[in-house]
């Protein structure tokens, strides 16, 4: 039987909550004391603006980790610097013989991971990881012949065999809590000036921390049976606005799969489709794992000879995509509610995606770099896979040919026109009829707005791109 360790440190990371926590689970069963600790890191901090909606949101998380813990007898750790230094530090001053973690695929932190774990080596002590952060990880789910999925459905269905109670039971933490122990260093989190950032504005509805996820779900499970009939419209209130939460595991994937799962199979279609959406996160999380290469080429290598829009006009273009000015008002609106809460909602990512890949004719890793700095929900596996699937490079991307009309988009999912009036006020009393497409329906009205004309014809720009396409794909053959 193996002995008890006497003292183990849990490193916290996407995972910022106490209840069903794999490696706190883990750490309170293997040792007789456990200490807690996040680290502020460097690493990714100084790279940030200094308002920076994800470092408000993981400060006010931790505020709510840290009182959970201390209410269970523990205390929250937090240290700011370079986490490959501080972690392995503080392990050395606690004097434990093993740190517990989550398991974190992408590939800086495989990297970072591996040096911590050296510099434990080096005095006796041991990183030791758990699957915390998706239902399934790696090789978990792979097909018939031993290899990686590379397209969804037969993932999903896959997926779906093999889920059990057994993967989606939770961590009985609290059960363990007895082993935490306080420490005179957990002196609270710091503020944002504390560590040189300052406020960036916050959306009210995402809530802090663990308490503001437990809030945003029970207010989804009123309405989830309507989920597949109302997530495609943002003006509606459809999606469950959980994304945040899974980010920084400020709530349990286990808990959001099961409940989804025991509603599908009570009949619930709402939930069937919201669960195939959390599936989709897991694969692209496998496919991080398998294909590292995806997350900064094409996973389709031949896309990577795509011949993209370069020089002082696209530089133009893309100013004014980003800055939500390009005259198609769905996805200038888009493009606003990004910039004004971190936040975009799922459809209008798919069509801000193919109007900067296949209207403007830009690299796609322009667009997630821009979505990477600008969403609190971003995630790299899931904004990676999104883009490439927009862009057709992907794994089980949508076909080159299929190309998003930004104007039938707007009529289809934005009929009233009540999300464009909300993100670009100087349409808002325009009708039903003209606020799609503006400049040609309504010239007159136009006048002396403070709204640009298209910066492309999209139908120009389709054939423009079914051309730029056609190139790769004859070469591919």
């Amino acid at each position: 039987m193996t002995q008890p360790l006497d003292r183990a440190l849990v490193w916290l990371r996407r995972d910022l909550r106490v209840d069903d926590n794999a490696a706190l689970y883990h750490a309170l069963k293997a040792a007789k004391q456990v200490y807690c600790a996040f680290i502020l890191d460097r690493d990714i901090l100084d790279a940030l603006p200094r308002a920076d909606r994800r470092v408000e949101f993981i400060l006010g998380a931790l505020q709510v980790l840290d009182e959970d813990l201390r209410q269970l007898g523990g205390a929250l750790i937090v240290r700011h610097g370079l986490a490959a230094d501080e972690l392995p530090r503080l392990a050395a001053e606690l004097r434990v013989q093993a740190v517990f973690a989550n398991h974190d695929d992408e590939p800086q932190a495989l990297l970072r991971d591996a040096q911590v774990a050296e510099r434990l080596a080096s005095f006796n002590a041991d990183l030791r990881t758990f699957k915390d952060h998706v239902i399934f990880e790696r090789r978990e789910v792979m097909t018939a012949a031993g290899g990686a999925y590379s397209v969804f459905t037969p993932y999903k269905n896959a997926w779906l065999r093999k889920v059990d109670a057994f993967y989606l039971s939770s961590y009985p933490v609290e059960r363990h809590a007895a082993a935490l122990a306080g420490s005179e260093i957990a002196t609270g989190v710091p503020a944002l000036a504390d560590i040189g950032f300052q406020p960036a504005g916050l959306i009210a509805h995402v809530g802090q921390g663990s308490r503001g996820a437990a809030a945003l779900l029970d207010d989804f499970l009123d309405r989830i049976t309507d989920y597949d009939q109302r997530r495609d419209f943002p003006a509606l209130k459809g999606p469950s606005y959980l994304s945040v939460h899974l980010r920084f595991g400020t709530v349990s994937i286990r808990r959001l799969a099961r409940i989804a799962h025991q509603l599908m199979q009570g009949g619930d279609h709402g939930a069937e489709v919201w669960l195939s959406e959390l599936i989709w996160r897991d694969f692209y999380h496998q496919v991080m794992h398998h294909h590292p290469h995806a997350m900064t080429a094409a996973f389709r290598p031949e896309y990577d000879q795509i011949q993209w829009e370069t020089g002082a006009q696209a530089e133009q273009l893309f100013s004014a995509w980003c800055e939500g000015r390009t005259g198609y008002p769905l996805v200038d609106a888009a493009m606003r509610q990004l910039n004004q809460t971190g936040y975009m909602h799922n459809r209008l990512r798919m069509v801000t995606a193919s109007f900067l890949t296949k209207d403007l004719g830009l690299d796609w890793r322009r667009g997630e770099a821009y979505f990477a700095r600008q969403l609190l929900d971003y995630d790299l596996a899931s904004n990676n896979g999104g883009w490439q699937w927009a862009s057709s490079s992907g794994c089980d991307a949508q076909p080159y040919f299929r190309i998003f009309n930004p104007t039938s988009q707007s009529e289809k999912f934005d009929p009233q026109g009540h999300f464009i009036r909300r993100y670009c006020p100087e349409l808002a009393d325009l009708s039903r009829a003209e606020i799609h497409a503006p400049w040609p329906s309504a010239p007159l009205q136009m006048q002396g707005r403070d709204y640009p004309h298209p910066i492309v014809d999209h139908a120009v720009a389709r054939e423009r791109t079914l051309a730029r396409y056609a190139v790769v794909k004859s070469r591919a053959i």
